[in-house]
């Protein structure tokens, strides 16, 4: 008999979809930490990403028939998870707003300011993002770590690609000032 760690993802959702809770529990414990962490780029309270965890495995788990034709359990639920925290900062009001003109100084290239990214240790950069704004800190995360194009982050959170464009070059912006006056420490 394999162990349960060996199984894959569509035995386990075979499972589900036979009422055995082990499947349900397996998926659980294999992909909660990756979504529970995708939903932590965009949401920064604790206790509102767990709410929006538990929120995304039960819409997933309640409609597992529909997931017979998509590829990847993993891909799937953290799709829902980052449609269910952009729908929660919504929720607070947090505005995307549309520009429909770039600023040129938006996109002017960084010269040596972007090589203070390089000095930088990986918590000082995490820590910088955490201070941006939802809007700006939503959009670096399904950028950078989420690997959603930015077409695509314009149809999810309903504003035009300059506009995420243009708020991308700000925030990294952000970043790079909060770097240099290490603004982020307490």
């Amino acid at each position: 008999m394999r162990s349960i760690g060996k199984i894959d993802d569509n035995e386990l959702i075979a499972m589900c979809l036979a009422g055995n809770d082990l499947g349900y529990t397996e998926l659980y414990h294999k992909y909660a930490k990756s979504v529970y962490n995708s939903i932590c780029r965009v949401i920064s309270h604790t206790g509102e990403a767990e709410d929006i965890l538990q929120e995304a495995f039960l819409l997933a788990f309640e409609d597992m028939e529909r997931l017979q034709n998509v590829a990847s359990f993993g891909a799937w639920i953290k799709r829902i998870a980052i449609n269910r925290s952009i729908s929660h900062l919504r929720k607070r009001k947090i505005q995307f707003s549309d520009v429909e003109q770039v600023d040129k100084a938006d996109e002017e290239v960084y010269d040596m300011e972007e090589n203070i990214l390089f000095d930088c240790k990986v918590e000082d950069i995490k820590k910088a993002i955490a201070l941006l704004p939802d809007g700006y800190r939503t959009i670096v995360s399904l950028y950078l770590f989420e690997e959603i194009p930015q077409e695509e982050i314009g149809r999810m959170l309903g504003i035009s690609h300059n506009t995420v464009r243009t708020q991308y070059h700000r925030a990294k912006k952000k970043i790079v000032q909060a770097l240099k006056e290490k603004t982020y420490h307490e």
